[in-house]
């Protein structure tokens, strides 16, 4: 027995020495005069005075802390995506979804645990402000990585606008703006940059951690001569599988080994080009592609030939990605049937919904909500009609439905999860299995997925998470014109079992926000305040529009009749009759 005390002794001095407390202070600044492709400077967003910025890095095990100054003139926010926050739902960052935003000159802490590995991200989820720079690499090691490499690299992609995000939203989000035509970047960038070079050593194995952090482009990766091997994706270790190439929608990640040549004989490029296919119009001076020269040998300008894949591209993220730790998919107790479309709502602008209703935020966060109403909570009309909320019961294995009836593919990404990606299809999903090409056996497992434009998808994830998750399309664009969703995960076991810090009452407070009640920020069910009355416009006739048909059905009964009555009583043809002349012609 004492022996047995020693080891757990030791297990907990080993796991006190490799857990730390990671602090990361930062101010996030405007930063001027930014010009990463070399044709047009630029402000961006930074912090401590840094863009590109560098990225978070911890171990698994850590305890992240985030001291957050904003020292901009707007509020903002930091969500760390892909990670669960298990037991910390208010750390996940989305604006009005779970918290208030953090006001101008005022001081916020992020605190979570890191109970995951893998590729991750951060950026702002306040109004499109990562488009204009807030965004940075969010990497954690795995102290037991079941795969053996020599080098790790980070390398990101991205799209770049020369105008900041506003004037592109002021744009998009306009009645002059009928067909929702998005903003088409400028720029592919490697690295936040149009010059990155990297260096290969002979023999080495790279892996390199891939993070698409774009707004807007989907982009399709490869590297002239080598082949690449997928090991993670999205956090999610996968069966060592070989590609030449792969793509990677807004907010995906993969990590893939590379073994460089044994030869210093030739150079090589990286190759990252944008899916122009999603853009309406291509501007003639855009160039999608983004390259990167890889040095074996910085002495000579020898490059091998150009096998350049690009968008022909055959890679299937259904086919070639195989979760490693195998998972059968479990038949689903609650069903979510969520329609894709884009159509010009009763405000005259053309946005994008889930169920011909765009999602816009309430007053009062909705975990505040969930956590201020009581018993309402459980209720879906609490959260306002224009949260798209779906209150989903605990551990329940729920299934969505994703149908596209749009023309172009959109990446969905859900908070707080990974999701077993189970089916797929062309057309809209009418409940006949037998049109679907089905992926029970060991489906793959992520939090960002590409639905297919004029198809449809299916995801099965457990609502073992309890909280307020937000469901959304990652193109930027898109998510401001309100194709989002809200998963309310079991509000009773929340309730019963956590609190919410005094930080994000106070947060609220600070800037002028209400911090508890209803969408509304009232009791119960009085929802009157809260975002509302948008959506498709009527199909029929409104009663002013009755009462203006019937004003003009009547006006034109009267006109005709007056004409009527002008051709049988004009008392100068009368005149003219009784004398026996002929009606005068004019």
């Amino acid at each position: 027995m004492r022996a047995f005390s020693y080891i757990l002794l030791g297990l907990l001095a080993l796991t006190t020495i490799h857990a730390k407390r990671v602090v990361y202070d930062m101010n996030v600044t405007y930063i001027e005069n930014v010009n990463p492709d070399g044709l047009k400077a630029r402000r961006v967003i930074g912090i401590n005075n840094q863009w590109p910025i560098p990225p978070v890095v911890v171990d698994y095990g850590d305890t992240l802390v985030m001291n957050v100054h904003n020292s901009l003139d707007n509020p903002t926010t930091l969500h760390a995506h892909g990670q669960f926050q298990n037991g910390t739902n208010w750390m996940d960052g989305p604006s009005g979804v779970t918290q208030c935003p953090i006001p101008p000159n005022y001081d916020f802490t992020y605190e979570f645990n890191i109970t995951q590995n893998g590729t991750y991200w951060m950026h702002s989820h306040y109004g499109s402000q990562y488009m204009d720079g807030f965004r940075m690499p969010f990497i954690i090691n795995n102290p037991e990585e079941p795969y053996k490499y020599d080098e790790d690299v980070t390398i990101t992609l991205s799209d770049w606008y020369h105008d900041e995000s506003e004037v592109g939203l002021a744009t998009f989000l306009s009645v002059y703006n009928p067909t929702g035509a998005e903003p088409v970047p400028q720029s592919a960038l490697i690295n936040d940059n149009r010059n990155t070079s990297f260096e290969f050593v002979p023999g080495k194995t790279y892996r390199l951690r891939i993070i698409n952090m774009a707004s807007f482009a989907t982009f399709y990766f490869d590297i002239d001569g080598h082949d690449m091997d997928i090991i993670e994706c999205d956090g999610v270790y996968t069966e060592r599988t070989t590609v030449q190439s792969l793509f990677l929608t807004t907010a995906q990640r993969f990590s893939v080994l590379v073994t460089a040549k044994n030869s210093t004989g030739f150079n090589y490029y990286m190759h990252a080009d944008m899916d122009t296919v999603m853009f309406d119009t291509i501007p003639e001076d855009l160039n999608p592609n983004a390259t990167a020269p890889i040095y074996y040998d910085r002495k000579h300008n020898n490059f091998a030939p150009e096998r350049h894949i690009g968008m022909a591209s055959t890679f299937d993220e259904q086919v070639d990605v195989i979760p490693l730790e195998k998972e059968a998919a479990a038949p689903y107790d609650h069903q979510i049937n969520l329609t894709i479309d884009f159509q010009v709502t009763n405000d005259g602008i053309n946005r994008g919904m889930f169920n011909y209703i765009p999602f816009i935020a309430p007053k009062v966060p909705s975990l505040h909500t969930l956590f201020s109403t009581g018993e309402y909570a459980m209720s879906e009309e609490v959260y306002g009609p224009l949260s798209r909320a779906f209150v989903l019961k605990h551990n329940d294995m729920v299934e969505i439905v994703l149908n596209n009836l749009d023309a172009n593919n959109h990446p969905f990404h859900l908070h707080g999860h990974v999701f077993q990606m189970v089916g797929r299809g062309e057309g809209v999903y009418d409940g006949n299995t037998s049109n679907v090409e089905w992926f029970n056996d060991n489906p793959p497992r992520r939090d960002t997925l590409r639905v297919a434009d004029g198809g449809f998808s299916i995801i099965r994830f457990r609502a073992d998470n309890p909280g307020v998750w937000i469901f959304h399309c990652h193109i930027d664009w898109h998510l401001e014109s309100g194709l989002a969703a809200l998963m309310i995960e079991a509000p009773d076991v929340v309730q019963n079992t956590m609190k919410l810090p005094q930080a994000f009452m106070d947060v609220c407070e600070a800037g002028n926000n209400p911090a508890t009640g209803n969408a509304a920020g009232k009791e119960g069910l009085d929802l009157k305040g809260a975002p509302s009355g948008i959506g498709m416009p009527y199909d029929g006739f409104t009663a002013k529009g009755k009462g203006a048909m019937a004003a003009c059905i009547i006006c034109a009964l009267i006109g005709m009749a007056s004409i009527i009555w002008y051709a049988f009583n004009d008392p100068v043809n009368t005149a003219r009759e009784r004398m026996g002349r002929p009606p005068s012609r004019g």
